[in-house]
């Protein structure tokens, strides 16, 4: 067994096919298929259960990945080891964010690039639930992500940014106030919110719990452009952080009265040592 079937297993599984695993690892579909199947053989285990419209893990799979997980990032911090000690930093990070969340995360991956171009930074946007599950499993690196404090657990953690929220609203729509709003206020107002497992949801979810105050969704969307279009055509308000209000300036933007739903940003890594090129990104982003 070496590492190149270990990788060819992880891309399979994180994929969850073989034709996504090949183009990922940029080979044919018959070497990905060929290399599972000859590790298997030499394992005398099955790792996948294969039919004509899916891929799963076998139970002896789902033990095997985050050990081969955990065998690559070893190898792959060797190599960062002796290229760092050359005095030149290579490997790879995988970044797990969510949509609204982004902090200047594009000026840090510039630095990053800059200081250290052979270094290759993949992107992962995921709901906070996925996120949390990949920096456990070991497929995320880092995360700059929404957090509370009981998603910490087993993890470390880099406050980057407290923020408050602000309803967003058409210009059109009138208000009691000119610049703020309770929650009584737009209760009955049709309302377009994000859907479960977003960090915003959770944060205005309980915001208006702790508030005493229950409100309806009249849409329900997983996409920041789509709740501002639905918001910019007076269809309902909606509840988001200020520095994401902020890019929709034809919005109207009011603050709460009392007690604004609010969220934390994060820097989030797993437990242990930074690999370095884990380690040179986290210095640009906080």
């Amino acid at each position: 067994m070496d590492l190149r079937q270990m990788e060819v297993v992880v891309a399979v599984a994180e994929e969850g096919g073989f034709t996504a695993a090949a183009r990922r690892l940029h080979v044919v579909q018959s070497a990905v298929s060929g290399t599972v199947r000859a590790l298997e053989k030499e394992l005398g285990i099955q790792l996948f259960d294969r039919t004509t419209h899916r891929v799963a893990l076998t139970a002896a799979g789902e033990a095997f990945v985050p050990a081969a997980r955990a065998t690559l990032r070893a190898a792959e911090q060797a190599r960062a080891a002796a290229d760092a000690a050359r005095g030149e930093l290579r490997g790879q990070v995988t970044v797990g964010t969510m949509q609204g969340v982004w902090v200047g995360l594009h000026r840090a991956l510039a630095a990053l690039r800059a200081e250290h171009p052979r270094v290759v930074v993949r992107l992962r946007q995921a709901a906070v639930s996925d996120i949390r599950q990949s920096l456990r499993d070991g497929s995320v690196d880092l995360a700059v992500v929404a957090f509370d404090r009981q998603q910490q657990r087993g993890l470390v953690t880099r406050l980057l940014v407290r923020e408050e929220m602000v309803l967003a609203a058409s210009p059109a729509r009138a208000f009691a106030q000119a610049d703020r709003v309770a929650y009584a206020e737009i209760a009955p107002v049709p309302f377009v919110d994000f859907a479960p497992g977003w960090a915003i949801r959770s944060a205005v979810d309980r915001a208006f719990r702790t508030a005493g105050v229950e409100r309806g969704a009249a849409f329900e969307v997983n996409d920041i452009v789509a709740a501002s279009e639905l918001v910019r055509h007076d269809l309902g308000v909606c509840v988001m952080p200020e520095s994401v209000a902020a890019r929709f300036p034809d919005l109207s933007l009011r603050r709460f009265v009392r007690q604004p739903p609010r969220w934390n940003v994060m820097a989030v890594r797993p437990a242990g040592e930074a690999p370095p090129a884990v380690a040179a990104l986290l210095r640009h982003i906080v």
